[in-house]
């Protein structure tokens, strides 16, 4: 008799012990449903305590320190991003998307040559991938290396002919090739396939500067700042155009606004416009 409430017992414990793991898992998944949820909403310091507490429960979810590693790069916390994806990684070696995003974050710090070099590893396990295309393609860019930007540019726009950042990123790296009409061609296509994209318009305008067409380089700066009212460059671009202008209020305004936006002002700009207008501020 005892052999046998010894054995149901086993064999109750058992059962709890498998039905306790997949309830477990039902509960990391409802945890990592969550933070996608606010992650799409923007809520990313509820998403990260959602894709930690899906972690918590199940520490073998490559997407959940993928996703979370996405919400710390939203915030601007690159570091611990860069640690959640590496993570990502670590658990799937073969996880595209977090080398992209992770190459992303090195960007984002300023670490260029381990950006391409993870850009280059999504590649390779994604020859289809124009996100990673585009992505490396700007970090060249802004490596100088403009040629293979263009390159990397014309590889994502023939992945995904419709892809407005891809076209934004090459008109870009022609404008600073000096090549202002091709620039000014990839912006209207940027603007075409994302009318509400502001970056597109002030890049746009300084193009317009460049060949010497005043007229729209103002419009493309004031139709940025009416998209975005927090578009950064086109504050910058347009207080640069105004201290050409001689309008030295709406310069030092402009200037103003960018810099409370994040815009570190070049020190021959401010000394430019300080005697220029004969005032400090």
């Amino acid at each position: 008799m005892r052999k046998k409430i010894s054995v149901s017992v086993l064999i109750l414990v058992a059962t709890f012990f498998v039905l306790g793991n997949i309830f477990a898992q039902e509960t990391a998944k409802e945890a990592f449903d969550k933070g996608v949820k606010n992650s799409n909403s923007g809520k990313y310091d509820e998403a990260i305590i959602d894709f930690s507490k899906a972690i918590e429960l199940n520490s073998k979810i490559p997407e959940a320190y993928h996703n979370r590693g996405f919400a710390y790069k939203q915030k601007g916390a690159y570091d611990k991003a860069i640690s959640d994806y590496s993570k990502a990684i670590e658990l799937d070696p073969n996880y595209g998307k977090a080398y992209d995003n992770r190459g992303t974050a090195y960007a984002m710090k300023g670490n260029l040559d381990q950006a391409i070099s993870d850009y280059t590893k999504a590649i390779k396990i994604n020859p289809n991938d124009a996100v990673a295309y585009n992505n490396r393609g700007n970090a060249y860019r802004e490596k100088d290396n403009l040629d293979k930007a263009i390159t990397d540019c014309n590889k994502a726009i023939e992945l995904n002919p419709n892809y407005a950042l891809a076209y934004n990123t090459r008109g870009i790296a022609y404008d600073m090739k000096g090549s202002h009409d091709q620039a000014i061609s990839d912006f209207n296509k940027t603007i075409e396939l994302n009318p509400g994209f502001a970056e597109a318009y002030s890049n746009r305008g300084l193009a317009y500067a460049s060949k010497g067409n005043i007229k729209q380089v103002l419009s493309d700066f004031n139709k940025a700042i009416e998209i975005n009212p927090n578009c950064a460059p086109a504050y910058y671009s347009r207080g640069l155009f105004y201290l050409d202008a001689k309008n030295y209020d709406g310069a030092w305004k402009d200037i103003h606004k960018a810099e409370s936006l994040g815009v570190k002002i070049d020190p021959e700009v401010l000394a430019d416009l300080k005697k220029a207008s004969g005032r400090d501020k």
